[in-house]
């Protein structure tokens, strides 16, 4: 098998759910005592967000460039980074390694694709939903991206800093997840514009709120397990 690198604790909630299901997709392959050869650098999220308050994405994008040589210099073959936000200097880490990044948005858009989607609601951090670098990503694939209004972007900004990303999981939290997915569906009937044909969790810790099997008036694609089953088939390619 491949050895894949992860960039990680971004937050570590999530890192963990990543390693999670790369070491199930992999049992699930090969079976037996099989797990997922991964080498995971989790670096300190408190600094990572200090650079993204300050719009400071060249110092994030160097530091974490810096960290995917060592992946590649320490064996890995290939690289995620197991953030969708951090995807924003995704340029900047391909460009000073020989090994490739598989793109969290690459992996969503090909599930979606495969599923006939092609119009998505998009949650995820402000960077992530204000910003074009993951709009631009989907565009190119012909997916149409809808985010929610500015106040319910806020909303969902605040579930993942202030309580996701700390491990704090409420049912207050998912009930207005779902009050903001269903207000969105509901104001595109009311303008007559089409609505989106699934919610993406552009959060890797959004699932912590909201799995794929939660009743939803949209079908849900969890970008954690998506992106991670991405790297799950590069590990299994035959070396």
């Amino acid at each position: 098998m491949h050895t894949i690198g992860i960039l990680g604790g971004m937050s570590w909630e999530s890192t963990a759910i990543y390693y999670q299901h790369l070491n199930r997709m992999v049992r699930q392959a090969h079976g037996g005592l099989h797990s997922a050869p991964v080498i995971i650098d989790s670096v300190n999220f408190a600094q990572m967000a200090v650079w993204q308050r300050a719009g400071d994405w060249h110092s994030a994008g160097e530091f974490l460039a810096q960290k995917a040589q060592c992946l590649q210099a320490a064996g890995c073959q290939a690289i995620g980074i197991a953030t969708n936000t951090m995807h924003k200097v995704y340029d900047t880490i391909q460009s000073q390694i020989d090994i490739p990044v598989i793109h969290i948005a690459d992996a969503v858009c090909d599930e979606a694709s495969q599923r006939g989607i092609s119009r998505v609601l998009f949650l995820g951090t402000q960077f992530s939903m204000s910003d074009d670098f993951l709009r631009q990503r989907y565009a190119h694939r012909n997916i149409d991206w809808q985010v929610p209004n500015a106040q319910d972007r806020e909303l969902v900004h605040q579930m993942i800093f202030e309580r996701l990303c700390q491990g704090e999981v409420r049912d207050a939290d998912r009930v207005a997840l779902l009050d903001i997915i269903e207000r969105c569906v509901e104001g595109c009937v009311a303008r007559g514009a089409q609505a989106p044909q699934a919610v993406v969790l552009g959060c890797t810790e959004l699932v912590m709120l909201l799995g794929e099997d939660t009743p939803c008036v949209l079908p849900v694609l969890d970008s954690t397990r998506i992106h991670a089953q991405a790297l799950a088939a590069f590990i299994l390619i035959e070396p």
